[in-house]
């Protein structure tokens, strides 16, 4: 499927972070468990420093989905929780659906555990009800590879694109000179790599 370029816009843009608990985190394998924690904490935090509306939303809590990342409710004590009773396609659920049409924006950055089912069954209802889809890879994981490269494809297919979190990021930023020291530390906190380097360019400016 060939679609034009549609660029991230801070002013238009929703964070929907899906299904991010314990019981289904724990079957995350095609990527490290500590890399995956800090791929999901900086997505949340790419939200808030952007100022994002935000929306929460777990599947069958009590059951062994287990409970939402306690991280993300800290982040976010104020942001609409959706607490679905069983719907596996978030989408099939009234209140997550009425909490992103109320932000009135057309842009979905989601991000979700698991890949094929948290994550695509709501890009592809979102997609057909004409939303644009942006699909945070790294801070979604699955089963596998082969899992996780089946969901990507038929996302992508049906025009959801593919981004990571720092592209989210920087789309988002557009241009250093819009905040390089708050982007920076953003970037600082959840890339090491990044880190050093802040360091040794503040050493060659002292």
């Amino acid at each position: 499927m060939t679609t034009t370029y549609k660029k991230l816009n801070k002013d238009d843009a929703v964070m929907l972070l899906v299904d991010h608990q314990a019981g289904l985190l724990s079957l995350v394998r095609d990527i490290d468990p500590d890399k995956f924690r800090n791929n999901v904490l900086a997505t949340a935090d790419l939200a808030k420093y952007f100022k994002l509306p935000t929306i929460l939303t777990t599947s069958f809590e009590q059951g062994p989905n287990g409970p939402l990342m306690p991280e993300l409710k800290e982040m976010f004590p104020d942001a609409p929780y959706v607490a679905r009773p069983g719907q596996i396609n978030a989408w099939d659920n009234e209140d997550f659906v009425k909490a992103i049409k109320a932000t009135g924006r057309k842009q979905l950055i989601i991000a979700g555990v698991v890949t094929e089912v948290c994550v695509a069954f709501p890009a592809l209802s979102a997609i057909e009800e004409g939303f644009d889809v942006f699909v945070v890879t790294d801070a979604s994981g699955t089963f596998n590879d082969i899992a996780r490269h089946s969901a990507w494809d038929r996302m992508s297919q049906t025009g959801a694109q593919l981004i990571n979190w720092f592209g989210v990021a920087c789309e988002l930023h557009r241009d250093w000179r819009n905040d390089v020291e708050g982007l920076a530390t953003l970037l600082s906190n959840h890339i090491p790599d990044y880190r050093n380097l802040i360091t040794s360019y503040n050493a060659l400016k002292g």
